[in-house]
């Protein structure tokens, strides 16, 4: 009879702890719903994806030095298509200002590449300097200031960020934050509000708006990257890059961001 009165006790126990947890589960979620992220919290959360499980001292310790190998096609107006292979050498800086960078470009014809040396622009060509183009320095520049680096490191680029709420496109929730670098280029993000991971954004130049998606996320030496990107101007797409190998850590001299 008391075996059977402490088995009582002990059911009666368990179903009121359950029906606590269980309401404590539906307050919490309720506190969830209404309580919003902070915008330096959704964009610290998303570094910290980027660079699971340590975020920014992951990213800063993971890709000191970047090798990227792929193929970019770019698409001109009237519909022509040129495809050419990539390799992008990177030195990681203080601040993207201070960053090294070195797109080499092999076409049909010609093989050049183009070079930040952490102050200016300038191109090589059978082992001289030449000017780029208005066009392809205007690409080149948007890959470094307009791309996933100025969000993952808006506090050492002494960026602004701005939350503009959230939207749903094609089923899917972001947020829409906005980063302002000390140049005053505005880039807005969008991030899944389930993932944390950036799947485009957009900004807007000599009153053209650009808008650049991101697929096929995969994680390299524990570093999330996207291996597929496309770009469109208005409403038509005018590249894609698919990379096909990236590294981090190998050894990348200085002279690589050098003219001689």
């Amino acid at each position: 009879m008391l075996l059977r009165f402490n088995k009582f006790i002990l059911l009666a126990f368990l179903l009121l702890s359950f029906s606590s947890i269980f309401a404590q589960d539906k307050t919490n979620e309720k506190a969830n719903q209404t309580k919003g992220l902070t915008v330096e919290q959704i964009v610290e959360s998303t570094i910290f994806v980027y660079g699971f499980p340590g975020g920014r001292e992951t990213l800063n310790q993971i890709r000191k030095t970047t090798f990227e190998r792929g193929k970019t096609t770019q698409i001109s107006l009237d519909g022509k298509q040129e495809t050419s292979n990539f390799e992008r050498y990177t030195l990681r800086g203080e601040s993207l200002e201070k960053e090294k960078i070195r797109l080499e470009q092999e076409f049909p014809n010609v093989r050049y590449g183009l070079i930040y040396d952490g102050e200016k622009v300038f191109g090589i060509f059978n082992e001289s300097v030449f000017t780029p183009r208005e066009e392809v320095l205007f690409s080149f520049q948007n890959q470094i200031w307009r791309g996933l680096e100025a969000m993952l490191r808006y506090k050492e680029n002494g960026s602004t960020l701005t939350l503009d709420g959230k939207e749903k496109i094609a089923g899917v929730e972001f947020y829409r934050v906005d980063v302002t670098d000390k140049q005053n280029r505005k880039t807005r993000f969008f991030i899944s509000t389930k993932s944390f991971r950036v799947m485009m954004l957009e900004y807007t130049e000599n009153n053209v708006k650009y808008l650049r998606k991101f697929y096929d996320y995969n994680y390299a030496q524990g570093t999330l990257v996207p291996y597929r990107t496309v770009l469109w101007a208005g409403d038509k797409q005018i590249e894609e890059t698919a990379t096909a190998t990236v590294s981090f850590g190998l050894k990348i001299e200085e002279s690589t961001f050098k003219s001689n």
